[in-house]
Order: structure tokens, then sequence, then C-alpha cells
């Protein structure tokens, strides 16, 4: 990252916001947009029509984590505008004109995440959600809506929705627009390639006969019938409800300095010259609260949830702001009994509201580091504690080594527990156990008959649990070859690589939004069609047509 580039900074609070109210009244949240055209993340354009660039959406992802946390009271919530007659335009073009590639991906990608953190916990936590779209409603503003379980249209002859993407900017509605319409709305593929040709978008009776919407709703009503809804799905959760007390998320606490980032469990390291960033995750450091009372009374400091909350924070601030560092090593220290008693608890206590929310931060933690664009490794050794949730680190690096010392006081070892079992699948549903042995019946049962016990590097080499066991004379020299190599290969196909080979055979909407999706619009955002002086995201709003390469590829 360039020293005069300001780093962006993924964590605030809702006294920080500029661009979201967000308010509450008994079971019903809502979260209203309110985008201050002045406060883009970066100089150069303004957040005209509810637009949103990067830091609307970090304002966003941080209200769907105080909702989860703060108000367990909380059941349904209303996603809305307090703008007239706009309900969200999508990502702001000008900032997308303005941005380089790498930025363009990442805002793309976090953007993903968030719109699919909101299905999980609709699929996972008894939330649920309604776009109550009171204006006209484009790109990424439908985008947004589309990870609703509903969408509510007000019904004033001019509110509507609309993929305009294709016909004004050269570009896909690329954060997931074309598969929630086709895989979620089940809209027919026709309708589909009306809509998402057409600028003005589709409104009214239209919207509703196509399952764009779920409803169309006179103005005079809508609020009311907004508001009955909104209940309705809230009467259906399991949601602790009215009188439960939250946890407050407390501003994670770090250290930053020229080579890295630290954080209470969560250390990492960056060697710039080998561009490489050494994480190291460490097992709980205290004795763990007895009882849900007092995991509960933990809060914020829970291990679980706290180690999360790092994790998180840490891929975040390296996916945006070290993009040279292109592979990361992932080690544990630690106490490996102590994460499995942490674990024994996630499981003891999992119909438990915030166990059941801990659970979830770190499922979509580890689908985050899935989808990371870097090479991910995993060395094992002597001191290690990768035991359970903190073996899905492993499991999903690229390559595991674990060194075999029969010299070692205590050797290295893996501990399988109940977790790796599907308590964090990945966004193609499995497990990351399922996918690293295609779901076979025989080795999945050779792994699980040794849940609970040390499973030193012969035994892991034999069960498919690790990629390579050098012994000691060759530690070294095989963890230096395997860094000089992936430094040596283009990021470009090593990216290509690692995506289509992390998930396996089957899709699920998820995978084909980060990987079918994903890959192509960010082939499109490199093409001159696009990108180009002439490109039609480059002089959006500029008056001038633009000059396409007629070839069709």
């Amino acid at each position: 990252m360039s020293s005069t580039t300001p780093q962006v900074d993924f964590r605030t609070d809702p006294q920080q916001y500029r661009h979201w109210r967000l308010s509450f009244q008994g079971p019903v949240a809502t979260l209203a947009m309110d985008v201050a055209e002045d406060a883009g993340l970066r100089p150069g354009y303004k957040l005209k029509l509810n637009s949103y660039d990067l830091g609307v959406d970090i304002e966003l992802h941080d209200a769907l984590q105080r909702i989860r946390f703060e108000h367990p009271e909380v059941r349904t919530v209303v996603l809305t505008s307090m703008k007239e007659r706009i309900f969200c335009s999508g990502a702001n073009i000008f900032m997308l004109g303005l941005s380089s590639h790498a930025w363009k991906v990442n805002f793309c990608k976090f953007t993903n995440e968030t719109r699919n953190g909101i299905e999980d916990s609709s699929r996972h936590s008894g939330l649920k959600f309604i776009a109550a779209v009171n204006g006209a409603c484009a790109g990424g503003g439908y985008e947004l809506a589309l990870a609703c379980d509903e969408i509510l249209l007000v019904d004033d002859r001019s509110s509507s929705v609309a993929l305009p993407e294709v016909p004004l900017l050269g570009v896909l509605p690329g954060t997931g627009g074309l598969t929630r319409v086709t895989d979620k709305r089940r809209v027919r593929h026709d309708h589909a390639d009306i809509f998402c040709t057409l600028v003005e978008g589709v409104r009214g009776e239209r919207a509703k006969a196509w399952r764009l919407v779920d409803e169309v709703i006179k103005p005079a009503q809508f609020g009311a019938a907004v508001q009955a809804r909104a209940l309705e799905l809230a009467a259906g959760s399991d949601r602790p409800g009215e009188g439960a007390s939250g946890i407050e998320l407390t501003r994670l606490a770090r250290t930053e300095d020229a080579d890295g980032i630290a954080y209470q469990y969560v250390d990492v390291r960056i060697d710039r010259d080998k561009r490489l960033a050494t994480w190291t995750v460490r097992a709980p450091q205290a004795p763990l609260p007895q009882g849900i009372e007092a995991i509960v009374a933990a809060g914020a400091s829970w291990w679980p949830l706290q180690v999360a909350r790092e994790l998180d924070d840490a891929i975040l601030h390296l996916r945006t702001n070290e993009l040279e560092i292109g592979t990361w090593v992932f080690k544990t220290e630690g106490d490996a009994q102590a994460v499995l008693a942490a674990d024994a608890d996630l499981q003891a206590h999992a119909g438990h509201w915030f166990v059941r929310e801990t659970a979830g931060m770190l499922r979509r933690t580890l689908a985050r580091l899935d989808v990371t664009s870097r090479s991910l490794l995993a060395f094992i050794e002597p001191g290690s504690c990768f035991a359970g949730t903190l073996f899905e680190l492993a499991l999903a690096a690229d390559r595991i080594y674990m060194l075999d010392d029969a010299q070692a006081e205590s050797p290295a070892a893996i501990v399988l527990g109940e977790r790796n079992f599907g308590a964090y699948p990945m966004v193609n549903g499995q497990s990351r156990l399922q996918r690293r042995f295609y779901d076979e019946a025989g080795p999945m049962q050779a792994v699980r008959s040794r849940i609970g016990q040390a499973i030193e590097p012969g035994e892991a080499q034999r069960l498919g649990l690790v990629t390579f066991t050098p012994d000691e004379i060759d530690w070294e020299d095989e963890l230096r070859m395997v860094l000089e190599e992936r430094r040596a290969l283009s990021p470009d196909a090593l990216t290509g690589l690692e995506a289509n080979l992390r998930f396996g055979p089957g899709e699920t909407m998820e995978t084909r939004i980060f990987g079918r999706l994903t890959a192509w619009q960010n082939w499109i955002f490199n093409r001159p069609n696009a990108a180009g002086e002439k490109g039609a995201l480059k002089l959006y709003g500029k008056g001038e047509q633009a000059a396409f390469d007629w070839n069709r590829v």
C-alpha cells in the first residue's frame, strides 16, 4: 500500500454513522438509509441519490452486528430510505469510475459479504429482513433489497426496481443481482433478460407479476402495511424478544506498526520483501467463564466472540490495505484443550441467542477467509493449538504443513472436535472436511472416529488431514521453497487457481456470486468497453456516448 494512501478502518459505531439511521420499536428495528452527499470515504465524488461507497457499507455491516448482538429483542429488520422518492441508486458511479481495479473488486466483495450476512442471519439467527422500497431502487440498491426476505414496493406510479448496469455502465449487477434474480427470486429468464436491459426498470403490478417484488402497496397504506408485515415475521422468530438484554460490542483494541497489526488473540507480522503475512492466533489465555450466565456476562470479551471479531477485522484490514502481501501463513499457539473447552460451550449452549450469534460470527468470518484472494498456508508445529474451531483455519488453507519432529518433547498435533463437522459451513454449504474429502464416506468416518484425540504427524498424513509432514531436518527448507515458489507466481493466476479449487463440485447461490459472477464482473471491469477512456463506466454522466469494441468474446 502506498504510504500516501490513507488506510481504511472498518471499526465504527452508531455515534460515528454519517449515512444510516438506526431505530427500534419493540421487535422491529428500522435501518434507514440517509446518505450524506459530502461524506464519501475518498475525495472526488458526491454520494447523490442515496448512492453508496465502501464507507456506507462499513456502517451497514456494523449496524447489522449491533442488531445481532446488542438488540436480541429485535426479530425483524426493516431496510428503508429517508430520502424523498429515492430508496437507493446503488454503488456510486463516479466513485467506481475513479477507482483502481483492485479497489472496485474489494469493494464489491465486501458488499457481497454484507448482503450474504443478511441472508445468513435469516437462515440461522431468527432475524428476518424486509426491504420497504419507498422510491426509486436501482442497481446495488435493488441488490440490497434482494438480500432481504421480502420486498415491499410503494405503488406511487414512479417508484421502481431496476438493474441498469448493462445498458448504462457496460458492467454487470455484480454484487449478486443477476444470481439472486434467478436463484432466489426465480424470475423467468426472458423476463430477467428484459429487466436487466431496461434503464427505467419495472414498477407496480408488473414488478410483482414478474416476482421482482412480493407486494405493491398504495402510499396511504404503505407504512402500516410494512409495520404489520414486520410484526408478522417477528411472531415467527425464536429470538428472545421483549425484555432481553444484549451485549455491548466494545471497540476492538489493536496496535499497528510498519510491520503488522496486533490484537489480544490475533497477531499479524508482515515481511514486505517476501510479500508475506504470518498470522498467529492464540488459544484462551485465562479460565473460561462457567455457565451461560457467566458467558453472557463476559460479553464481547468471551474468547470465541473476541477471536472472531479480531480475525474478521484483520482479514478486512489486510485485504483492503495490504494488496501486495499475497501469501498468508497461519500459525496457532496455546493450549488445545482450552480451545476445545470453548468449543464445548458453543455446543452445549448452541440454542442460546448469544452463543448462536457468536457461532454465526465465526461462520461468517471463516467464510470471508475462504473467498479472500490470497494464498493461504498453515504451519503446524510443536506448541500449536490447531484444535476444533482453530483447526478450521488450517482446513481453509490451500496447503497444510506439519512438522514431524521425533525429538520434540511435545510433538505437533491436531485435535478434531464436533464443530469441525458442520458448524462452520463454507459458502457451498459443506464443512471444510466434507470439501477436503469430497464427502466420501470412508475418509469422513476415519477422521470422525478420532474426535477428541491428539493426531500426530504420521497419522495426520495417513488420514489426509495435512499436505506434507517434513521432519526437523527438512522443515525449514520445505517452508522456504513453498514461500519462494508462491512469491514467484502470477498473482492473477493464483487468484483464479485458488478460487476454482477451494469449493469443489456443486454450486450454491453464494458460490455462483463469488465464483462465476465475480469472475465475469472482474473481467468486464478491466475491459475497455467499461473501464477504457471511452468506456461506458468512464463516460457515465458526461453526455458522451461510449465507444465499444464490437467483437463478441
